[in-house]
């Protein structure tokens, strides 16, 4: 078997144990019932990037509370949409959910389009969240690789520990060729792998003993071998750019009026680091200049990001 190749039987030997497994120990989390409806899980999807679920739930629920439709996101400024947006990080997730929001509004009619392609065109949108979004939201059949999923395949299927670091386009193919024919069935599937991925076969500890498929896992066949190194350590938070940056926006949030620049200065010492992190933050459509050296959130709609 070649890297990221299933054989043949391997579907069959996977589907039904991994949702089983799922329909006993889904966690029920709010994106997930029903009343959601598919507005609720695009937020979701949108807050869960590079962000773990225990942070994204008081934020999503506060969200969902504030704005149930995207005609009422998109009626506020997007300044709104970052100062909800609280510490869960990236911030202009928020400014590209609220442009998907206006888009939503302006050329669908308040509804989230049920079409991948059209998915795929709203801002700040691609791949992952439109096939996330149209498998999850409207039981479509497609391939949802998030890094969960792709650890999952990795070593059930191809005898890696982790997965490359970006996605590839053999991963992309074995996801395709792992797809059940039903749609609903593939849905579930999709739900059901990042589940695993999430609970059981994690990054730093996967849990062999409680995984549906151990006994067809093509990793723990070949004896666990660690040969592709550990996973990513991420970027240390501390006196980085991004600090700086989470610091500006705090000031900002909490404030109803605009903030000075001598407000400003008081968050960091260092006056250059400062200066650059607050430049990016206005490049980024995050923070909107004022006349003499006032800073507020967005009043206007910067111009669409994508991804």
């Amino acid at each position: 078997m070649t890297a990221m190749t299933a054989p043949p039987e391997t579907p069959a030997l996977l589907h039904d144990p991994v949702i089983d497994w799922f329909g006993d120990h889904a966690r029920d989390l709010p994106w997930r019932r029903p009343e959601a409806g598919p507005w609720g899980v695009m937020v979701s999807e949108f807050m869960l990037q590079q962000t773990p679920v225990s942070r994204v739930l008081p934020v999503y629920e506060q969200w969902l509370a504030r704005w149930p439709r995207p005609a009422d996101l998109a009626a506020e400024p997007p300044g709104e949409a970052v100062r909800a947006w609280g510490r869960l990080g990236y911030p202009r997730r928020a400014l590209r959910l609220h442009a998907a929001a206006s888009a939503i509004t302006e050329l669908h009619g308040g509804e989230v389009p049920r079409d991948h392609a059209r998915l795929l065109a709203l801002p700040g949108v691609g791949e992952y969240t439109a096939a996330a979004v149209a498998s999850f939201a409207y039981g479509q059949r497609h391939a949802v690789l998030d890094t969960n999923v792709r650890r999952v395949f990795a070593r059930a299927v191809s005898g890696a520990q982790y997965p490359p670091n970006a996605t590839t386009a053999a991963e992309r193919k074995l996801a395709r060729a792992l797809l059940p024919e039903s749609e609903p069935v593939a849905a579930r599937w999709a739900a059901a792998t990042m589940e695993l991925g999430a609970l059981v076969c994690t990054a730093r500890t996967p849990e062999c003993a409680r995984c549906p498929i151990s006994a067809h896992c093509a990793w723990r066949a070949a004896g666990s071998p660690e040969h592709d190194g550990p996973p990513r350590r991420t970027q240390s938070y501390a006196g980085t750019d991004r600090q700086v940056r989470g610091k500006l926006l705090a000031v900002l949030r909490e404030a109803i009026d605009p903030v000075p620049q001598a407000v400003l200065d008081t968050v960091w010492d260092e006056p250059v680091q400062r200066a650059r992190a607050l430049d990016g933050l206005v490049a980024d459509g995050l923070v909107e200049p004022l006349a003499d050296g006032w800073y507020r959130l967005p009043l206007s709609t910067p111009a669409p990001a994508s991804g």
